[in-house]
């Protein structure tokens, strides 16, 4: 059974909607970056490949400009949620206001947590047929 789709509960640059997150993300955003990865199930350390990844890839002569920590983040939040968007708007998101991605899936997962949805499957239980 498909759900609807929902909307991000606040939007990109929506920061003064909780002052926390976007305090945590102006002064030490690889902080936030780390608790947001956390927080979703995800090793607290893997964003940090983000902010190596460019000088890595540099040196080898590939240029990286897609921030591919950051991306995957956005794109698995949007799918397990269930919220609408597209690729291709993650990816503009994740290049171009990556902390205010960071700020705006923080601010999602917090929302996530503090409102969880219970979905109960009641199917009745299997029947056998004696002959």
């Amino acid at each position: 059974m498909a759900y609807p789709l929902t909307d991000w509960n606040t939007g990109l640059f929506d920061c003064c909607e909780d002052k926390c997150s976007c305090c945590y993300g102006f002064f030490c955003c690889p902080c936030l970056a780390c608790t947001v990865s956390g927080n979703f199930g995800e090793s607290g350390c893997l964003p940090l490949c983000d902010m190596c990844s460019p000088a890595i890839t540099a040196a080898f002569g590939i240029p990286l400009c897609v921030p591919p920590v950051a991306l995957a983040l956005r794109v698995g939040i949007r799918h397990k949620y269930g919220i609408k968007g597209s690729l291709c708007r993650d990816i503009a998101s994740s290049c171009f206001c990556e902390w205010c991605s960071y700020c705006q899936m923080h601010r999602e997962l917090k929302y996530r947590k503090q409102n969880k949805t219970v979905i109960v499957n009641m199917q009745p239980a299997p029947m056998m047929v004696v002959n």
